[in-house]
């Protein structure tokens, strides 16, 4: 099974093992940021993040390789499609209240753009607090 995470929040356990797995985490920025193309500390933020998961997930069976994406959630989730052939779309997220402008409604737009399954989990203090399954 391919599984691409997308990792906008730190890491939680998540079933992977004997998966391959390709960990994304867009450089998401603040509109003022992203404006001034000052696009530097968020991805050296979105590298840590990568880092992080890819770390932690590497401890499993899974086969795990990652990388920065697009400041675009959505445009980071097609580049990867390209290169890697996902059965499964995981997206990691902070709670709503902490959500960046970018990841607003993501896991819906996802569904309608991708047809792949969709699997949402909330990243709440670095623990899963809901998991849900959404068809694509």
């Amino acid at each position: 099974m391919n599984v691409l995470i997308i990792a906008l929040d730190s890491f939680t356990p998540v079933p992977v093992a004997n998966a391959d797995v390709l960990v994304v985490a867009p450089a998401l920025n603040s509109r003022l940021h992203r404006w001034l193309s000052d696009e530097d500390g968020a991805r050296c933020k979105a590298a840590a993040l990568v880092s992080a998961w890819v770390d932690r997930l590497q401890q499993t069976e899974a086969r795990v390789q990652g990388r920065v994406g697009d400041a675009d959630p959505l445009q980071a989730i097609a580049d990867a499609l390209v290169v890697f052939d996902a059965d499964e779309l995981l997206i990691a997220t902070h709670p709503e209240a902490r959500s960046n402008w970018l990841a607003h409604d993501l896991v819906g737009r996802a569904c309608g753009r991708f047809s792949l399954p969709v699997v949402h989990l909330v990243v709440d203090d670095a623990r899963a607090r809901g998991r849900v399954l959404l068809a694509a």
